[in-house]
């Protein structure tokens, strides 16, 4: 939970390549879309409103648009008793919170419950719930989770970090604990949500179902944590996504009568392209109609739910204007989704080059927000968005081809963290750089790597790889091409705002190929991106 501040960007065109997401269990590959507590009642939550959202959420359609959770946050908890027992608070939920779960249950959705990775909750600290004190999982990890699925029979649980940074615990030590003691209850399919309100580090996508990326969206469009600004905040993390793991962007704040409506449909739009969870935060039991009929489009819930469980891509974009874009449906098939996102205060002419996601000949355009095919077109597609509206595309080519180019801030980072990132390989902005930015700090441990992960080739055959970097001095880089290394040795353009590039021959495989960027010993170039170019079959 706990609130932060920070902006990012101008006019957003976004079009989303492709990146992917990973996990099991019901439908455990695709993002989760249900509602949840705290955006609007933060502590001062009750059986009563529990359960009549779950009715609202059967009652309204969201349960046939596939909203399936229902989840409580802070501000049920009783403290323990004197044997540590966790206890419920019997004023707030006084049947308890097993039938709470039983009643949602039966409405034939899921129940969801909240947690502290520490020993004292947001809540106690942030809104002075007494009950909250010592009711986080630290030192009852294993006892909390017997508790929470197989007594009460909740199926997913967020696990917050305020008692947990107050006490100073390590991030990855904590929430392992706690995600083997989810496994050592026994109760299959139960969803992790580590809450740490920045990414922790690449260990979480190993654990987690979904993590927070950002402190707790603020209720607005711009701003420190408004909506473009938790856009701005996941625009470069499409690498650690997979089907079952993706970046949570936060509740939604959609319903709750502060944006326009080209605000509230970017924002959702947004949300299903970036391969976030969909969790509602407003009161469901007088959401807005024009808000419903937002949420539950089936198309754009599509891309949310799709199961190549791909997080979109930047295309391209000039100040808040961004396209993004992914491959959706068939695996390095035909179709795309793209949004051409204005996050500018005035009305933009936006455009896709079908080129820049690999898409030829004759190209089918359909609108998902009015559900309706706008036509065939060649070479690129271009409309008017409004300020702070978002165009929904998907679109069809003839035919498609092979991804050549790779900007280096879609690489995975082995090493990237949010928190405390010292000497570790890190996305940086770079103004010269083909997409405005660059990995920086690479190398200077052998586990301190960068790899692009989807390189697929239609044929397996001979390649130049041309490497785009920076560096004011002799630097060496490793190229490890499906284990077979390439050294780039000398690397020299003398500063740092000086672009250099380096060829080599390679061999590709047909099928997907793993191209790993490093150099085990010493610092690597900056890198800006890379590009393959056909030579032999």
């Amino acid at each position: 939970m706990k609130s932060t501040t920070k902006i990012i960007g101008t006019c957003i065109t976004i079009l989303f390549l492709f990146s992917q997401c990973k996990h099991s269990e019901y439908n455990a590959k695709t993002p989760m879309m249900g509602w949840s507590s705290w955006n609007t009642f933060r502590v001062d939550i009750n059986e009563n409103l529990i359960k009549e959202t779950a009715d609202a959420m059967v009652e309204k359609g969201l349960k046939a648009a596939g909203y399936t959770f229902v989840n409580i946050d802070d501000g049920y908890f009783g403290g323990r008793d004197t044997l540590g027992n966790l206890q419920y608070h019997t004023g707030k939920f006084p049947n308890g919170m097993k039938a709470v779960a039983d009643y949602i249950h039966a409405k034939g959705l899921r129940a969801g419950l909240y947690s502290e990775a520490g020993e004292n909750t947001c809540g106690s600290i942030y809104d002075n719930d007494r009950y909250g004190v010592g009711s986080g999982l630290y030192g009852y990890e294993n006892q909390d989770c017997e508790l929470f699925f197989n007594q009460w029979g909740y199926d997913y649980i967020k696990v917050d970090y305020c008692g947990a940074e107050v006490q100073g615990l390590d991030e990855k030590t904590q929430y392992t604990k706690i995600r083997n003691a989810i496994t050592n209850s026994g109760k299959e399919g139960i969803r992790f949500n580590v809450c740490r309100w920045m990414f922790p580090g690449t260990w979480v996508t190993e654990i987690a179902d979904s993590w927070r990326i950002s402190y707790d969206i603020a209720n607005k469009f711009d701003g420190n944590l408004g909506i473009f600004d938790i856009v701005e905040k996941n625009l470069y993390m499409s690498a650690y996504a997979s089907p079952g793991h993706f970046n949570d962007m936060d509740m939604m704040q959609i319903g709750r009568n502060t944006l326009t409506i080209d605000e509230e449909k970017s924002h959702f739009g947004l949300w299903c392209i970036l391969c976030s969870p969909l969790m509602i935060g407003c009161d469901l039991r007088t959401i807005p109609q024009r808000t419903l009929d937002i949420i539950t489009n089936r198309e754009i819930i599509a891309l949310n739910q799709d199961p190549l469980g791909l997080q979109a891509q930047v295309v391209s974009r000039s100040g808040k204007c961004i396209v993004l874009a992914k491959q959706i449906e068939t695996a390095q098939g035909k179709v795309r989704a793209v949004a051409l996102f204005n996050g500018e205060n005035t009305a933009h002419s936006m455009r896709i080059n079908f080129n820049d996601i690999q898409l030829s000949g004759n190209v089918t355009v359909r609108d998902l927000w009015t559900k309706k095919d706008v036509g065939s077109f060649t070479d690129y597609y271009e409309i008017s968005i409004p300020a702070h509206g978002t165009a929904m595309l998907r679109v069809e080519g003839e035919s498609s081809f092979d991804k050549t180019a790779f900007e280096g801030e879609d690489a995975f980072l082995n090493n990237f963290t949010a928190i405390n990132p010292v000497n570790n390989a890190r996305v940086s902005e770079k103004s010269n750089a083909s997409g405005g930015h660059i990995i920086s700090r690479l190398g200077g441990s052998p586990d301190n790597w960068a790899e692009f992960r989807n390189v697929h080739s239609s044929t397996s055959g001979e390649y130049e790889l041309t490497v785009y970097y920076y560096s004011a001095e002799e630097r060496s880089l490793s190229v490890i091409i499906n284990d077979k290394e390439h050294i780039m040795a000398n690397l020299n353009t003398n500063d740092w705002d000086t672009q250099g590039t380096e060829t080599i021959l390679i061999k590709l495989r047909k099928g997907n190929n793993v191209i790993r960027l490093t150099n085990p010993t010493e610092h690597a170039p900056d890198i800006d991106r890379i590009e393959l170019k056909l030579i032999t079959m």
